[in-house]
């Protein structure tokens, strides 16, 4: 079984300590009983299908409860705002795209039809905008973007990780959170951004005999809660109930390091991104040698990383 750690919870009356954990720990932290807004009270399924209403949204579809961006286990769709809450909110559909028991996730988008804009929850949403307040827990001016999240109960997003601080910030409906520290991605059997690890309660799939070793950081999201994950994090959710959310990026790095035409706020820091494509680059180069060549050569590659790797680990070990 998967070693467990646990996820620090700060009352609203602490609000100044979770604000300091934000800015200083670099590791996953929750605030609880804080003023978001009406949005706990209010936005139940109808509440939200008749405020926003028919606007068309763009949708993950998903036969299976555990949705797979690698090998892409589901549809993308579009529907009609009021009509996805309506959806979401149900166990089984009349009407649908796969199955009856078919479940539903939006990640909000901008307005742009050509997808060129940012996603700006109080612009792109401004019936519901006034409902949700979100407490000053980042230096406004790194602000990136707002993200709203709507999802069927039991759909899981694929475990990844984003490249900026974010705060999830929980309006309807419980859910489970669980994040893995960056330090245990080589446990993580990643493509990308994103883990292979399909189901993160299977820890002993032979596929990835690694994973058992990652330490599991689990909480349980409420109504009105705001989970700190800080870049870098993976982290796997799944809701409990028909699921509302507002998921808020802002760039923790200063800006030169992002990629200005990354509308997701998705893609790896500019330095990062260049050495990776240095390492595909390289492994390129190699192709030409022989087997024994090249297998000396990678695991070269490789001692040679893990020596930087020690030198930071000893650096962070002395500060």
């Amino acid at each position: 079984m998967a070693c467990k750690a646990e996820v620090p919870i700060f009352e609203a009356h602490s609000e100044q300590a979770f604000k300091d954990h934000v800015s200083f720990r670099r590791e996953p932290a929750i605030l609880r009983g804080a003023n978001v807004g009406e949005c706990v009270k209010v936005w139940s399924p109808e509440y939200l299908a008749r405020k926003v209403g028919n606007l068309p949204v763009k949708i993950h579809v998903s036969p299976t409860p555990k949705m797979d961006f690698i090998r892409k286990n589901f549809m993308y769709k579009t529907l009609p705002f009021d009509e996805l809450v309506t959806r979401a909110s149900r166990k089984e559909q009349d009407c649908y795209f796969i199955h009856p028991q078919e479940l539903y996730y939006l990640r909000s988008l901008g307005i742009e039809p050509r997808g060129t804009d940012i996603a700006h929850f109080s612009k792109h949403y401004p019936t519901i905008s006034d409902d949700f307040k979100l407490p000053n827990v980042f230096d406004e001016s790194k602000y990136f973007s707002s993200v709203l999240r709507v999802s069927s109960s039991g759909l899981s997003l694929w475990t990844h990780y984003d490249v900026m601080d974010n705060v999830l910030v929980q309006v309807r409906g419980k859910k489970t959170a669980i994040l893995f520290n960056p330090n245990d991605s080589l446990n993580l059997y990643l493509v990308g951004d994103k883990s292979q690890i399909i189901d993160v309660d299977d820890v002993d799939n032979p596929q990835f005999p690694r994973f058992k070793k990652a330490i599991r950081y689990e909480c349980q999201l409420l109504p009105g809660d705001i989970l700190f994950i800080p870049a870098l994090w993976l982290h796997n959710v799944r809701p409990l109930d028909f699921s509302v959310a507002v998921n808020v990026f802002w760039k923790n790095l200063g800006p030169d390091f992002y990629d200005k035409k990354d509308i997701y706020g998705n893609k790896d820091v500019i330095p990062a991104a260049r050495a990776l494509q240095t390492l595909q680059n390289a492994t390129k180069l190699l192709s030409s040698l022989p087997a024994e060549y090249k297998d000396f050569y990678y695991r070269r590659m490789i001692s040679e990383l893990e020596n930087k790797l020690d030198s930071v680990v000893k650096s962070e070990s002395e500060s």
